[in-house]
């Protein structure tokens, strides 16, 4: 049994589309980062860095493996389930260096413009304007790596593409006003997002989200 304990933030939705892909059966539980539950003893036992999601694998080898950080977690399942993800060679490392640069640059730099520019109640404008620089580059090279390739690895859509996707959806809804000069002209970036946005898989990871409690 594949356990996943996230959240419906960007990361938290990355390993859930990726399961959906996959066709694998699972089990969330959520961790309401709202309410510090990150910083709960049960959940740091298998997230050291409290920081979701984590996974915790029943099934693996040995006896039940944890993994924290969705990026790993991507690459795991990607690897034990032979899916988006190829095995060796040229396309294997062309989609773990769009993986590492989202793991790396997009998501930490529209993580912060996300706080400064929309969720802080003060704001700071030397902040929103760095990071709102920055996230502009970032489209800029999003966008040219989309007017060369159909994904991000290349021909074939992999864990790179179900990685920057729920970011950019973030960053075309959460972020469209501080970033609408940015994503203008952006029609690779475009075509990408309405592709991943019609497959089901994607479309069911997308909308994870925890129970309602009664009463």
């Amino acid at each position: 049994m594949l356990v996943l304990h996230t959240w419906t933030t960007p990361n938290g939705k990355k390993v859930p589309i990726l399961m959906e892909e996959l066709g694998l059966a699972y089990e969330l539980h959520f961790v309401d980062i709202s309410k510090d539950e990150q910083f709960e003893p049960s959940f740091l036992a298998i997230s050291p860095n409290n920081k979701i999601p984590a996974l915790v694998d029943h099934g693996a080898a040995g006896g039940p493996l944890s993994i924290f950080e969705s990026g790993a977690i991507l690459e795991y399942l990607a690897d034990k389930h032979h899916g988006f993800l190829a095995a060796s060679g040229h396309a294997r490392w062309k989609a773990m260096e769009w993986l590492y640069w989202q793991v790396g640059s997009l998501g930490p730099m529209l993580g912060q413009l996300g706080f400064f520019a929309v969720r802080a109640k003060e704001k700071a404008p030397l902040a929103i304007d760095r990071f709102t620089e920055e996230a502009a580059r970032l489209l800029g090279v999003l966008d040219r790596r989309l007017s060369e390739a159909r994904y991000l690895a290349g021909d074939d859509y992999t864990i790179a593409d179900i990685a920057c996707y729920p970011w950019m959806v973030g960053a075309t809804t959460m972020m469209k006003d501080v970033l609408a000069d940015a994503l203008a002209g952006k029609d690779s970036i475009a075509r990408w997002m309405d592709e991943l946005g019609a497959r089901p898989a994607v479309q069911r990871g997308m909308a994870i989200k925890p129970p309602v409690v009664a009463g």
